[in-house]
């Protein structure tokens, strides 16, 4: 029997996407100094706000990508609400990660990309 997981999204831009392809799609990268929380997403509706409204704009392009991470891990976080109910996303302090990361079944994928003229 498999243990449960929970659905995770994650808005990226490019930079953040190139080091997750280094890692072979397994492994979210470090948290830079000034980046003391990592956020996954509850929800693609949300990672897709973010990606397409948010990175493009600051990198270029946005990516959003899906991830299982074992229910056991996540069950020691709260959800918390930025800024309302459809803006959940669990807040993972930087020294955490390496352990989200290994909570982490099967491979992080893209499902969506945007661009400067992508509508939608």
């Amino acid at each position: 029997m498999t243990e449960p997981t929970t659905t995770l999204w994650r808005p990226v831009g490019p930079g953040e996407l190139a080091l997750i392809r280094e890692s072979g799609m397994r492994a979210f990268p470090p948290r830079l100094p000034e980046q003391p929380i990592f956020y996954p997403v509850t929800t693609e509706d949300y990672a897709i706000k973010i990606a397409r409204d948010w990175n493009v704009r600051a990198s270029g392009s946005g990516y959003v990508t899906r991830f299982e991470v074992l229910q056991s891990y996540l069950s020691q976080y709260r959800v918390e609400e930025a800024g309302g109910r459809a803006h959940r996303e669990y807040w993972i302090p930087a020294e955490d990660l390496e352990d989200f990361n290994a909570a982490i079944i099967g491979e992080i994928v893209v499902t969506r990309e945007y661009w400067p003229d992508s509508a939608e």
